[in-house]
């Protein structure tokens, strides 16, 4: 089974319809797992959501990010930057009714949801255990705390995104299993960003998960110049400026 695993699309739309076009070009799944964060940053959240709406493989699973969860709850102080609080007030102030409804609706409120799928227990989350909404897991600092990867043992696969860096990466946990030498492993995968990357390769970024072949961290291009164009006075320059070098 292929499942793609799609993160931080953040309302940019040319970088959404190039990442589905290389699904169906050169991948065929038969699963997708949205990780949040659908809106804001970007000039076009509606379109967004009309297009994750619209999609034609089965939705596995569906969760907010930090940015459904402020805009929805009207929550804006966990937020880093002043900028980044204008920026979502003006994402909420251009929402449509059916943009608001389907945020609404998906069951994935918590930022965090378990699946199953060939026997495989998944954990997909926006951020991690620590914090599902704004503490990202990182292969070096587990749950952003330095080495602390706990929680994650039930699990075989943990899809996270939120910190917008690509990875996988295996951890070990030891178990009474002697079949296995006494451990456990469980695969974390984030797909990075699809729309606003910030490991300094500006191109879409998403995952394929091939449960018999393993992971691919692809990225692919899209017309960063057009969409930096519908950028408006209304956010900060940052936000735009940042998709040149996908920073």
């Amino acid at each position: 089974m292929e499942i793609a695993i799609l993160s931080d699309i953040h309302g940019n739309v040319s970088a959404l319809e190039s990442v589905l076009k290389d699904l169906k070009t050169n991948h065929n799944p038969q699963k997708i797992a949205l990780l949040g964060d659908f809106i804001d940053y970007g000039m076009r959240s509606n379109e967004a959501i009309s297009m994750i709406k619209a999609l034609d493989i089965p939705v596995v699973c569906n969760i907010w990010g930090n940015h459904e969860q402020a805009i929805m709850e009207d929550d804006y102080e966990s937020f880093s930057s002043e900028r980044g609080r204008v920026s979502a007030k003006n994402t909420k102030a251009n929402l449509t009714k059916e943009s608001f409804r389907y945020l609404d609706e998906i069951e994935g409120k918590a930022g965090k949801a378990e699946f199953e799928l060939e026997g495989k227990k998944f954990l997909a989350i926006h951020g991690s255990l620590t914090d599902p909404y704004w503490k990202a897991i990182f292969p070096d600092k587990g749950n952003g705390t330095d080495g602390m990867f706990e929680g994650y043992e039930p699990y075989d696969y943990v899809l996270s995104g939120h910190s917008h860096y690509a990875h996988v990466f295996e951890h070990f946990y030891p178990v009474d299993n002697s079949e296995y030498r006494n451990k456990k492993k469980v695969i974390f995968i984030n797909p990075g960003s699809v729309g606003q990357p910030r490991n300094h390769n500006p191109k879409a970024q998403y995952a394929i998960l091939d449960t018999c072949n393993g992971v691919s961290l692809i990225s692919v291009p899209y017309d960063i110049l057009f969409e930096q164009s519908l950028f408006t006075d209304k956010v900060d320059t940052f936000y735009r400026d940042r998709l040149t070098n996908g920073v």
